[in-house]
């Protein structure tokens, strides 16, 4: 068997050999060519698998060690019988605490306690449900909205416009397709309040950057339009930027590559079913109070000083996001 795996993915060398050979290329160095006589691939969000990539290949599996799949093009593989596999829902804590760590910047710079703000949460899925139990924790009054579980199961969810009206810090956690492309437009951002910071850890094409920087609304941003080419005035004008790495945790990339691999085994008949990375510290969800997180969280993760970084070097996006050192969670 044949698996071609992107190079950044980590935890994952040694693990399939005995079984496959296994290529290891950057994710932008998975071609046509390298794919041709591969069984499956186990790519990034860097490697668009398509039509281009996969026609004519031997694939029958691609795993993608990332909750988005907006870069498969999954209709395409369900009608040819590949089937894709993603990890849904690995790194939602490592999500958290970025999100965490950004609350608690923006509470001491801008001079305010949760129980000042209203916090809307846009997406209410693994991610945004963790920011939900603990923003209210936190003392946020919390809004939320998600359309299509509020249409599926009627659990009350508000409407968007409703949310961004009230929220003075409005987060995004949605997945990329149709629906949310550019949901935080030109009509949305004059909704939001004079003073509200729109916060995105989801996908950088969930927000139109003109309308955002037009605007004039504060912002924090994790995931940029056109990345990693990003928008130089948007990246000067954020109050926190980053390079896509809020969900690098090292639990949440060992749990995103345990599920790639788990999908191989499950694909091929490989005993791999259960199979975790050994040297991953083990995830310890607990409850945390605000007052522990203030003096805790930026010994876990300095979001102020990878924001310098970022804003020092944007031309390194790329280079810092792929030699990230991975912060441990610990709540």
């Amino acid at each position: 068997m044949a698996i071609v795996a992107d190079s950044a993915i980590p935890f994952l060398r040694g693990v399939l050999e005995p079984w496959a050979e296994v290529r290891r290329l950057p994710g932008s160095a998975i071609t046509p060519e390298e794919v041709r006589h591969a069984d499956a691939l186990i790519v990034r969000t860097r490697t668009r698998c398509d039509e281009r990539l996969l026609a004519g290949s031997a694939v029958r599996l691609v795993a993608t060690a990332t909750i988005g799949f907006d870069h498969i093009d999954t209709a395409w593989c369900a009608a040819r019988g590949i089937r894709v596999a993603t990890a849904a829902g690995c790194n939602a804590r490592g999500v958290l605490q970025w999100i965490a760590a950004l609350l608690v910047h923006l509470s001491r710079t801008q001079g305010w306690n949760p129980g000042d703000k209203t916090l809307g949460i846009v997406g209410v899925g693994h991610v945004g449900s963790l920011v939900q139990q603990y923003a209210e924790a936190w003392g946020f009054r919390v809004l939320c909205c998600d359309p299509p579980r509020e249409a599926r199961k009627h659990l009350g969810f508000l409407p968007l416009e409703t949310v961004a009206r009230e929220a003075d810090l409005l987060t995004f956690h949605v997945p990329l397709d149709a629906s949310t492309r550019h949901m935080a437009d030109t009509a949305l951002l004059r909704t939001l309040k004079p003073d509200a910071t729109l916060i995105n850890s989801s996908r950088g094409e969930v927000v139109d950057t003109q309308a955002l920087l037009t605007s004039g609304t504060e912002c924090a941003l994790d995931v940029w339009e056109h990345e990693p080419h990003i928008d130089s005035t948007l990246l000067r004008r954020a109050l926190v930027a980053t390079p896509h790495i809020a969900g690098y945790s090292e639990q949440g990339k060992a749990n995103a590559t345990a599920l790639a691999v788990r999908a191989v085994a499950e694909t091929f008949g490989l005993p791999l079913g259960t199979w975790y990375p050994p040297e991953a510290a083990p995830s310890a969800p607990r409850p945390i109070a605000w007052s522990e997180l203030c003096a805790t969280i930026g010994g876990a993760f300095d979001i102020e000083a990878e924001s310098r970084r970022l804003k020092r070097s944007p031309a390194d996006f790329e280079r810092i996001r792929d030699g990230y050192a991975f912060r441990r969670e610990y709540f």
